[in-house]
């Protein structure tokens, strides 16, 4: 049945959306905006099957290969497609880093999950995704900290009598499409209907000078002094002297 409407031609085929290519003359706000204009046009999924079967424990590179197929053939997404979908399309800029979000939220007594990706580049954070709701999804690169991005969906969920129950924060996603690592979903996990405003800041702001500083210890720009071990001096080593140099001393007394 598939194959046969694929071949009517009695049947106009739908508009599929162009593939957008980063240009160097592209600023980074103006390519994740680009980014989520495209996921827009591929439209959410609402139809209640996902077309793409995406499992959280498999490597990125597997991962990599799915996003691929979510560009050639242009059906509507979910939320996690569009985390997927995110990370495949930054890729190529290093200086942006990619984390998942995902949220636990409580309605009328019933529990709801939703997941988007995380930005930070140049001391700001956002988001990019898709949402039934369009403040739900993507987020302006414009959040000077962590808790400040978590607040505004809490802000947001609240609009529709959602409370969020609980928070799941990620690490850093690899830049290396390759990678057989897999995506670190939930390295921070709070139950923020349960803390204060100010312990949930704390939490947050905590894991994001985390990130950084393992961004910072991976590309090798750590101080190169050693962490001094306990009874240990850090001044160095005297060399030991040559045969000959113990010689010369010895003939000079």
């Amino acid at each position: 049945m598939e194959e046969s409407i694929r071949k009517a031609t009695c049947v106009p085929r739908p508009p599929v959306p162009l593939l957008p290519k980063y240009t160097p003359s592209t600023s980074i706000p103006e390519w994740l905006r680009t980014i989520q204009v495209y996921m827009k046009l591929l439209q959410y999924n609402h139809t209640g099957t996902q077309f793409f079967e995406i499992k959280k424990i498999r490597p990125l590179s597997w991962l990599m290969d799915t996003a691929r197929e979510m560009t050639r053939e242009s059906l509507p997404i979910k939320c996690l497609e569009a985390v997927i979908l995110g990370i495949y399309l930054t890729n190529g800029l290093a200086a942006v880093e990619r984390f998942p979000i995902s949220f636990k939220t409580q309605f009328s007594g019933n529990c709801f999950h939703h997941v988007v990706l995380g930005v930070y580049y140049n001391g700001r954070f956002g988001t990019l995704g898709m949402s039934r709701r369009e403040d739900l999804m993507d987020k302006p690169l414009t959040f000077r900290t962590l808790s400040d991005l978590f607040f505004e969906f809490e802000d947001s969920y609240r609009k529709y009598l959602h409370t969020v129950k609980k928070v799941k924060i990620g690490l850093y996603v690899s830049h290396d499409p390759h990678s057989f690592q897999q995506i670190e979903w939930k390295h921070l996990v709070l139950n923020t209907g349960k803390m204060s405003k100010e312990e949930t800041r704390k939490e947050l702001e905590k894991h994001a000078r985390e990130m950084r500083m393992k961004i910072i210890k991976t590309s090798g720009t750590q101080s190169p002094v050693k962490e001094r071990q306990r009874g240990k001096s850090l001044s160095p080593r005297r060399r030991q002297m040559s045969p000959q140099r113990r010689l010369n001393r010895r003939d000079k007394s």
